[in-house]
């Protein structure tokens, strides 16, 4: 008699099945945001097609989550995520900041979209190699894609207007800044190791709450300043880091016991005979 608890070996494949698919669904719905990014671009309705970018990082986040939390990760999702991210994070924004504002410069501007979609590719491709074996797990080496994308996706949501004559120029650093950050060995933090869990989780909910309201709210703006923020925030940390060790610790003092002043430091000079002395 088969027990009403225990599932039948068939159903308990088909449920382990749909396990391992879940996480490649949400790289299908990733990938998706991507391509309907390149046809509203198609269209001019920047609008429309910048913030299908915003919600292909929020799925990227989520299938790489739900493989670890479900156990259900593999080789093949790892290389089909990657090709996804190609396309949501290399290709899309690269197209989107063509036609925004590269289309005056023709060929150069050509050539900057290009740089920006190869160094996606390079930066995904070394990911794949090295970031596995990583020493420091709270550290990426070379900007996220996903965070690289954010920049010129938040810039055009911003200003959907397009740019024009020399303003036009303007759209060179937004392209070719997060390129290069992507393909240097500049750490970036990565939120892997967040951990809702500890005691003082609250706060970090709080903050959640937080950026949930201002993205409601002021989109355009709030998500703006995400995107730059974390660009910066690698510098901000190296400088940082640098001044906390160039600071000169002050040295302590401690008084007699009976309230006088510390004695001065002993000297081995002073200890020397006067007059000279044999080698």
């Amino acid at each position: 008699m088969v027990s009403l608890i225990t599932p039948r070996p068939r159903e308990h494949r088909r449920a382990r099945r749909g396990v391992f698919l879940l996480p490649s669904l949400f790289t299908m719905a990733n990938m998706f945001c991507g391509y309907a990014c390149i046809v509203y671009t198609m269209r001019g309705d920047y609008e429309t097609a910048a913030p299908f970018v915003g919600l292909a990082v929020i799925l990227d986040m989520l299938d790489g989550r739900i493989a670890r939390l479900t156990g259900s990760t593999s080789a093949f999702g790892i290389e089909f995520d990657s090709l996804a991210d190609v396309i949501s994070f290399g290709l899309a924004p690269a197209l989107l900041a063509f036609s925004w504002g590269l289309q005056p410069f023709g060929r150069l501007g050509w050539a900057a979209g290009f740089i920006y979609v190869s160094a996606a590719a390079i930066r995904l491709a070394r990911f794949n190699i090295q970031g596995m074996a990583t020493a420091d797990k709270r550290y990426f080496v070379g900007m996220p894609s996903p965070a690289a994308a954010a920049v010129p996706a938040s810039t055009v949501f911003a200003y959907p207007y397009g740019l024009h004559d020399w303003y036009a120029a303007l759209a060179l650093p937004v392209v070719l800044v997060p390129a290069l950050l992507m393909v240097s060995t500049i750490r970036y933090r990565g939120f892997k190791t967040l951990d809702l869990r500890s005691p003082r989780s609250y706060r970090k909910l709080i903050l959640m709450a937080l950026v949930i309201a201002a993205v409601t709210t002021h989109p355009q703006s709030t998500l703006f300043v995400l995107a730059y923020g974390y660009l910066l925030s690698a510098f901000i940390g190296q400088a940082a880091s640098r001044f906390r060790r160039r600071a000169p610790a002050a040295p302590r003092e401690t008084e007699a016991p009976d309230g006088s002043p510390p004695a001065a430091p002993f000297d081995a000079t002073d200890a020397r005979p006067s007059g000279p002395t044999s080698i």
